[in-house]
C-alpha cells in the first residue's frame, strides 16, 4: 500500500493479480476496491481457475457495485504449479467465454440471459504473447478474443523489440489498445528461471550475461534494461505494463528514466 500510494497520479492503472501461480494472496476484488479509495483506476484480474460462472458473475457485478470498470480475463495457472496441488480446479469457462460473460453483462443480461436492472460498464482486457513460437496460432487466438469483446491486450513480457514491432504490425488492423509486458529482470537466475518454464519468453543471452556481470548490483542492470525496452517499444503500442515482482519500490524509478511522467 506504501508503494501504491507512491504512484497515484503517476500511472493510469493497477493491476490486481488474482492467486498468480495458484498461491493463495488477499482476493483482487478487495484490493482492487482499497487502490480505488486510494485514487488508483484498478485492473481487476480474474481467472477461470477458482470459479463457476455463477461466482465469476457474482463477483462482477460485486466489483461493478464498487467502482471496478477494468477486468483482466485470464485463464489462470493450474493448481499443480502452487503450493495447493490437491486443490480441485474448476475452469467452469475459458477465458474466451468469460470475456463474452462481461460482455453480456455489459449489454444487460447475465450468462442465461436474464436480464439484469441495468448494466454494468466494464473495459475487458485479455493477454497474448508477441514473442510466441507459432505465431499463426498466436494470432488467430488474438482475433477471437477481440471477437469475444476484448478492448485493451497486455502482453507477456517483452525483451526482443523487433519482434515485438511485427507483432504489433500485424495486430494494428484490430481496434484494440496494446501495452507491452515490461517485466523487472532482478538477476540472471530469474531471467534463466523464465526463458526455462514460461511459454513465449525469451530473454537474450546477452541481457543475461549483463545481468550476472554485475553481481550485487544486477537489479539496478534489470531496471536499465526495463528503461530500453520500454523507450524501444512505446513507438509501436499504445503503453506500457510494468511487471515488478518483489520489486515494486522499483516503478518510480522505471518511470522517471523512461520519462514516462
Amino acid at each position: 500500500m506504501d508503494n501504491a500510494k507512491q504512484l497515484v497520479g503517476r500511472v493510469h492503472g493497477v493491476n490486481v493479480t488474482d492467486n498468480t501461480a495458484a498461491v493463495v494472496r488477499a482476493g483482487s476484488l478487495p484490493v482492487c476496491r482499497v487502490l480505488y479509495e486510494m485514487g488508483h483506476d484498478p485492473v481487476m484480474q480474474l481467472t477461470c481457475r477458482d470459479r463457476n460462472r455463477i461466482a465469476m458473475q457474482s463477483d462482477l457485478l460485486g466489483g461493478h457495485i464498487l467502482g471496478i470498470r477494468n477486468i483482466l480475463c485470464l485463464t489462470g495457472d493450474y493448481p499443480t504449479v502452487g503450493d495447493h496441488k490437491e486443490a480441485k480446479p474448476v475452469y467452469d469457462l475459458d477465458s474466451v467465454q468469460v470475456m463474452q460473460l462481461v460482455k453480456g453483462l455489459n449489454d444487460g443480461h447475465d450468462m442465461a440471459g436474464n436480464k439484469l436492472d441495468g448494466s454494468t460498464a466494464f473495459t475487458i482486457g485479455a493477454a497474448a504473447t508477441p514473442e510466441a513460437d507459432l505465431v499463426g496460432p498466436m494470432l488467430a487466438k488474438f482475433e477471437v478474443k477481440v471477437k469475444a469483446g476484448a478492448q485493451f491486450f497486455q502482453t507477456q513480457a517483452v525483451y526482443n523489440p523487433d519482434v515485438f514491432a511485427s507483432f504489433m504490425k500485424a495486430v494494428r488492423p484490430y481496434k484494440v489498445k496494446v501495452l507491452a509486458g515490461i517485466l523487472l529482470l532482478r538477476n540472471a537466475k530469474m531471467a534463466e528461471f523464465m526463458n526455462a518454464n514460461i511459454p513465449g519468453m525469451s530473454v537474450p543471452q546477452d541481457m543475461i550475461d549483463a545481468l550476472r556481470a554485475a553481481g550485487d548490483k544486477s537489479e539496478d542492470v534489470g531496471v536499465e534494461i526495463a528503461v530500453q525496452t520500454i523507450n524501444a517499444v512505446r513507438p509501436h503500442c499504445d503503453g506500457v505494463h510494468i511487471m515488478a515482482i518483489k520489486g515494486i519500490h522499483r516503478i518510480g524509478e522505471i518511470l522517471k528514466k523512461a520519462h514516462l511522467e
